[in-house]
């Protein structure tokens, strides 16, 4: 049998733990599937006296993750560090410059700093994986990059945050609120105590990033991406939704068009028919539109110790057998630049929420802003008459549109003139609906 892989790894939190402990216990079945046994050489922690639960006796303990990065000890290092900038970066860089291959799960890292980093590994002929960076244990890095060679990719989304995903199945299930759910998912460990991150967007725009650099074959460019979370959903919203036939969902949106690559982040009505609609609680799923195959659809868990921990040992497997391909499936000098798509109209439509003032000619004047726009109604929903507040008369009136395709930026416009004339109690909600058939 072939020399044993030397493996580093920098970051024993969840993930790490799981990871090592993965490599001790099925050290011989993955030597048998890889041809080479693989094993943790070096480890690097903040706090050598926790107990993990793991006996790292025999591993080399590094305070640097640097300097763990180019240790002659090792072959592969791995980076479950987290952050875009400081050690993260720095180590990653490092091992790369020194020849040693890399695995990361690390989005952020990536979707700043993706195109500098593979031109690196490039150079020095070192592999770049990060599997376990998009999407946890759901295999779609591999798929994309070489089950789906044979395609042209025109739309990749997803359910890609397991904390949003779990927040809006217990507000649909359960009947509860935004805030409520929250709390019980920072109780339960699906969410952090700061849960912005997550719940605004951001950790599901990382991931379609990298994506939309697979799918496409451009250069990564994640400041090109509309991201808004899911904070402002209401159970009315979520009630709405399901009186019309859809299920909300925060999705991750990257599509080709002529124009250029269009990337979002945001709520999303979907038909409850759909398969993207059926993923509940912390599942993550992403699909693939391709010109050959058609829609292809991976769901699994988005996060946690074993799930992300074996998509890294995928990883560590292809570095064992000496597989290696171009980190973002091109070679960087083959990447084409990002191009944003212009201005096109939304072929799902858009769902509206008002609390229209309740007095003469606010309706009509509502509907002439949106005729002047050129916006054009699909449907208008009101569930009777809210009851008059105490000496104040009658409260607002909530009022649901469905618009036909339009573009968003009529809608907009639409929005901000009825505010302004004062028609509407507080901010209107817009909610984009996928058109995914």
């Amino acid at each position: 049998m072939a020399t044993e892989l030397h493996v580093g790894v920098a970051g024993l939190g969840t993930v790490g733990a799981s990871l090592v402990g993965l490599l001790d216990k099925k050290a011989n079945a993955l030597a048998a599937r890889c041809g080479r046994p693989l094993r943790t050489v070096a480890v690097c922690a903040r706090d050598r006296t926790r107990d993990r639960g793991l006996d790292l006796s025999g591993c080399e303990w590094f305070d640097d993750p640097c300097a763990l990065a180019v240790s002659p000890s090792i072959d592969v290092f791995v980076e479950l560090i987290g952050g875009d900038e400081g050690p993260a970066h720095d180590s990653v860089r490092a091992a790369l410059e020194a020849g040693k291959h890399v695995v990361t799960a690390n989005k952020a890292l990536l979707a700043r700093h993706g195109v500098e980093l593979a031109a690196i590994a490039e150079k020095n002929g070192v592999s770049l994986n990060f599997e376990a960076a998009v999407a946890g244990g759901i295999p779609i890095v591999k798929t994309m990059r070489e089950a789906l060679a044979g395609n042209d990719v025109t739309r990749v989304y997803g359910i890609m945050n397991g904390t949003c995903n779990y927040i809006l199945t217990r507000m649909e299930q359960e009947g509860l609120g935004f805030a409520e759910c929250l709390a019980d998912a920072q109780r339960l460990g699906y969410a952090e105590a700061d849960p912005t991150f997550d719940i605004e967007g951001f950790d599901t725009a990382h991931k379609l990033a990298i994506l939309t650099s697979l799918a496409f074959g451009c250069e990564i460019d994640m400041d090109a991406i509309y991201v808004e979370g899911i904070s402002s959903i209401s159970k009315a919203d979520i009630e709405a939704a399901s009186e019309l036939g859809y299920r909300i969902k925060l999705l991750g949106v990257a599509l080709r068009t002529d124009s250029g690559i269009e990337q979002r982040v945001h709520p999303t009505m979907v038909p409850r028919s759909s398969a993207i609609a059926r993923i509940d609680g912390v599942l993550n799923a992403v699909a693939v539109d391709g010109d050959t195959v058609g829609e292809v659809v991976l769901v699994g868990p988005g996060a946690g110790g074993n799930a992300t921990a074996s998509a890294v040992i995928a990883d560590l497997a292809d570095v064992a057998r000496g597989q290696m391909r171009p980190a973002l499936g091109a070679p960087v000098g083959e990447l084409a630049p990002y191009r944003a798509a212009r201005m096109r109209r939304h072929e799902g439509g858009y769902y509206i929420r008002l609390s229209v003032f309740d007095r003469p000619g606010a309706f009509a004047e509502i509907a002439r802003i949106m005729a002047d726009e050129e916006i054009s109604l699909e449907s208008i929903v009101q569930h009777g008459r809210a009851p008059a507040a105490a000496g104040k008369g009658c409260s607002p009136q909530p009022v649901i549109l469905i618009t036909y395709e339009t573009t968003e930026a009529a809608v907009k416009r639409a929005l901000a003139t009825i505010e302004a004339q004062n028609l509407v109690d507080g901010t209107p909600q817009l909610i984009r609906i996928e058109k995914l058939a």
